[in-house]
């Protein structure tokens, strides 16, 4: 594979809204797939680096949880219309992560991106039990939809965003 400077482009972890580097300070090539081109390095994040994280999220699960309906649509519509707004550039950084065509990743996955926090701002509003009932004499059965804390995920190379929006998305609405 070619190899370039990858020195100019250093990506980083994002934990707890600061941009951080593995704990390590270990990093590793990211390549394009097209070119196999060497065009940044990106942190060898490791446990501490998760335990890191999933303490953050742990910290923000408590506040988000206490969020009105109105507070998680705002932000989710928000959240939407960055993603409108810098799609082209969204669309080149994760073709270059995975080698995609372009044309058609803007075409069949950023509108997508974008829809899905459009969907559940406005789904965030309607979180309530869909059904309830008398299933068993003498008790009222009932749906209450109740985050239980935080996940942590895995995406495919194929298609890290799409993975990591329909996660995120229904996660903040809920």
């Amino acid at each position: 594979r070619a190899m370039a400077d990858s020195s100019s482009t250093t990506f980083t972890n994002v934990i707890n809204g600061e941009l951080v580097p593995a704990a390590s300070g270990e990093t590793y090539d990211v390549i394009d797939p097209t070119t196999g081109e060497v065009y940044a390095a990106a942190p060898l994040s490791g446990e501490a680096d998760v335990d890191r994280a999933y303490a953050a999220a742990a910290t923000a699960f408590e506040t988000w949880g206490e969020t009105t309906p109105q507070d998680r649509a705002t932000a989710l519509l928000s959240i939407a219309r960055a993603i409108e707004e810098r799609a082209e550039e969204i669309n080149a950084v994760e073709c270059r992560d995975t080698g995609k065509p372009l044309g058609l990743t803007l075409s069949e996955e950023m509108p997508y991106a974008s829809d899905h926090f459009n969907f559940f701002g406005g789904a965030s509003r309607l979180l309530q039990g869909l059904s309830a009932g008398e299933y068993m004499a003498d008790h009222t059965s009932w749906i209450r939809r109740e985050p239980i804390g935080v996940v942590g995920q895995v995406t495919p190379w194929n298609y890290p965003l799409l993975m990591m929006i329909w996660k995120i998305a229904p996660a903040l609405a809920g």
